[in-house]
């Protein structure tokens, strides 16, 4: 039971140091690649956090068997959305990493930098 507690609590860390990681390369880093890369460790920070909320110590698969009584299904259970969403998320994340780097391989050869800077006329 420590081990599992323990684990969750791994995963809670783990998740909010992507999430840091992610938002410092999303606000801090001057390079087009590297922030495209930030977004895609936040939004894995973000999936983290979700699937580490929805675990239940003992839990079983949401799919209730014929036999089985309701109130214990319903106390057994682990809280399927948090799963869904995080499939979701990792659908749409993959898609739009993808837009995202066609979109900085356009820039690159449009501009010939990937520098944030240069491509909002700072520089």
């Amino acid at each position: 039971m420590n081990l599992i507690i323990d684990l969750q609590l791994a995963s809670f860390i783990t998740a909010g140091i992507l999430t840091i990681i992610g938002l410092y390369g999303v606000f801090f880093v001057d390079n087009v690649v590297k922030k495209v890369i930030a977004l895609s460790v936040l939004g894995n920070g973000i999936n983290l956090t979700l699937i580490a909320m929805s675990y239940k110590m003992g839990g079983i698969v949401p799919i209730k068997v014929p036999d089985m009584e309701l109130e214990l299904f319903s106390q057994t259970a682990v809280y399927p959305l948090a799963h869904a969403l995080v499939l979701t998320n990792i659908v749409i994340g993959a898609s739009m990493l993808a837009i995202m780097l066609s979109l900085s391989i356009v820039l690159y050869k449009k501009y010939k930098t990937l520098k944030g800077s240069v491509l909002l006329g700072e520089d």
